[in-house]
């Protein structure tokens, strides 16, 4: 029977998790046995769910990534840069196979990367990277690779899920839902990379790499979170017939790969507008596939120290292939930034002061910039005098609705910033 052995660096919930797993490993469908050669973290004392008195311990994660006794370094460190960044650099150049749930990593110098593993003859894995338990990198990579694949679509952080869904279910407010969110341990203590859809573009760059054969350049993603979606845009997007969700999205064009996280609108009858709570999802499309969804857990040290544990079950047999899937005839796209030209139907928020010739002022604006209503919802003015709008456009460009709704803020009838969501139809 063949024996990996594992150096894992960083003992956080998916380390131990994945400690947990190794010493249970006579449940699982392994090929062979797996061994822990050592381990290290930032803090020996830490007290952690699994006993680590039996593992040689290491100072330094570079020094256990190029022990002799180790196979596969196991990265869990996290961070784009710094010590986890130079552990699995000499990792790779020591000759070790490396697995990283890190997504930060991947997505700042995944290529990078990739040449120092092809040049070792090694191979670098990062399934969990991607939606935890999803094994949507291997999927892609592997499975589809005889589609030809035009976008890959899906909600890819958890948290941004929950608070949309919870908002419009419960009727709170941002604020209270994240609270309550943190409290449950959906959110961190300090959101601000799920929130603003930052964790969400790591994972949506790495895929659009990986789906389109393109050189990842993290500069050109185009990223906006959840944090400024308010209560009343769920509220009127759902009685247009809409569901508002974080996004993630890879698109193949004549120019390049247009990758992009965002609010999105989309009809309840949309697959992505069907996922609710703290699930992640993943939807390909592509010829002659037509489209195929993922969906499962896409957090928590369980689903993700499964998928490092995939990872490691794949390298008793390693491949040495490109981590991206590219073949050495590819020709690499590149990365390019959205267009202006790019047409879309939009769900437009107006808060409106309730006074005579407001709506009229607000629909002229519209039209002086080729933007035509489809569909228009006015609630009744609040306690302030305000009177919130709702919008869904015809197709018009990006370019015209952002001018748009920059002439629609100028208005003398209009309290605070307009909400520009575009929407996204269903495309079975």
């Amino acid at each position: 029977m063949k024996t990996v052995r594992l150096g894992i660096a960083g003992l956080g919930h998916v380390g131990c998790g994945l400690i947990e797993l190794v010493e249970r490993q006579a449940e699982l469908r392994l090929p062979g046995k797996i061994e822990i050669v050592g381990v290290s973290a930032r803090s020996r004392s830490r007290n952690r769910p699994v006993d680590i008195s039996g593992y040689t311990w290491f100072d330094d994660a570079a020094t256990l990534a190029e022990h002799p006794d180790v196979d596969v370094f196991v990265e869990l460190m996290g961070g784009s840069d710094g010590p986890a960044k130079f552990a699995v650099e000499e990792a790779l150049k020591a000759k070790k196979h490396v697995v990283t749930a890190n997504k930060a990593l991947i997505a700042m110098h995944g290529q990078a990367l990739e040449q120092l593993a092809q040049d070792n003859d090694v191979d670098l894995m990062f399934e969990a990277a991607v939606a935890g338990g999803v094994p949507v990198v291997r999927v892609l990579r592997d499975s589809l690779s005889g589609v030809a694949i035009r976008r890959v679509s899906g909600i890819l952080n958890g948290t941004c899920n929950y608070l949309t869904t919870q908002m419009l279910d419960t009727g709170r407010s941002y604020d209270q839902v994240l609270e309550e969110a943190q409290r449950l341990g959906y959110a961190e203590a300090d959101p601000t990379l799920d929130v603003s859809g930052m964790d969400a573009a790591h994972k949506a760059a790495i895929l659009a790499s990986i789906a389109f054969t393109a050189d990842l350049d993290f500069n050109k993603v185009s990223v906006k979170g959840v944090d400024t979606v308010e209560l009343i845009d769920l509220n009127l997007a759902d009685r247009l017939g809409l569901r508002i969700k974080l996004i993630t999205e890879g698109i193949l064009t004549d120019d390049g790969v247009v990758c992009r996280v965002g609010p999105m609108a989309m009809p309840v009858d949309h697959p992505l507008a069907r996922v609710d709570g703290a699930l992640n999802t993943v939807r390909v499309e592509g010829d002659p596939l037509g489209a195929v969804t993922l969906t499962g857990p896409g957090a928590g040290p369980g689903p993700t120290a499964s998928a490092v544990m995939g990872d490691v079950s794949k390298l008793f047999t390693p491949t040495a292939r490109s981590p991206f899937g590219r073949a050495p005839h590819h020709t690499a796209c590149s990365f390019i930034a959205a267009k202006e030209a790019e047409r879309s139907a939009y769900f437009l928020r107006v808060k409106l002061a309730d006074k005579p010739g407001a709506l009229a002022s607000l629909t002229e604006a519209l039209a002086a910039h080729d933007v035509s209503v489809d569909k228009l919802l006015q609630e009744s003015a609040d306690d302030s005098d305000v009177s919130p709008v709702a919008i869904v456009t015809h197709v018009c460009s990006r370019g015209d609705i952002e001018t748009a709704s920059a002439r629609v803020s100028a208005l003398e009838a209009s309290v605070g910033a307009p909400q520009v969501i575009p929407i996204d139809a269903v495309n079975e």
